[in-house]
């Protein structure tokens, strides 16, 4: 191979990359499109934190529901603070939840079914509800006193504590007939806005 003339070593030496002043320009227009998106980035983030625990805790709820159904017995599906166990404290706007069945008659022992956390799947989401709501086994409402459940309509309200016009907040419905359904309560239900309330 014969040896390269300065003209052709100066040509390839063009080709070798990039030189700092381009480094430095795409970096800055990096870390300005960064900093032009953050805001709606967590905004994003608490959207979809609020969407999270709303699925959750409408999953909870077709869940007691369901196995209401399949048990052919009153199950309760609750709210509290505490761990989720048979002998948990149902508590209105608490941080997880809970199903256990109802006593058929008095020698009948209640069981837990399931339970499952809503704080430490997306923090900072508050939840404004009733503490507990009960189902027969044909999967409708029943007031039980003893349990706390007034049957009608209950909603579950899941939102950010801070007031915000860009986060949205999310509406969980159970009717007396036990129809669980998720909606936006900013929104009017029309037939183009399936998602309203």
């Amino acid at each position: 191979m014969p040896p390269l003339t300065c003209a052709q070593c100066h040509k390839a030496s063009n080709q070798r990359g990039i030189t700092v002043v381009e480094l430095m320009v795409t970096v800055s227009l990096m870390v300005f499109l960064v900093f032009l998106a953050a805001p709606n980035f967590a905004t994003w983030i608490n959207n979809t934190r609020i969407r999270t625990v709303s699925e959750v805790l409408q999953n909870g709820a077709r869940f007691a529901q369901a196995e209401a159904i399949r048990r052919n017995r009153s199950v309760v599906f609750y709210l509290t603070n505490a761990e989720p166990s048979l002998a948990a404290a149902a508590a209105a706007n608490g941080s997880n939840w809970g199903a256990r069945t109802l006593s058929l008659f008095a020698a009948d022992v209640p069981e837990f079914i399931r339970g499952g956390a809503l704080s430490d799947v997306a923090p900072g989401v508050l939840i404004n509800g009733p503490a507990a709501i009960c189902f027969n086994a044909a999967g409708q409402q029943i007031t039980v006193a003893a349990e706390g459940c007034v049957a009608g309509l209950a909603s579950y309200v899941v939102r950010r504590p801070e007031a915000n016009p860009d986060l949205r907040r999310l509406r969980i419905d159970v009717s007396l007939g036990g129809r669980v359904r998720m909606c936006d309560p900013d929104k009017v239900l029309s037939a183009t806005v399936p998602e309203g309330c």
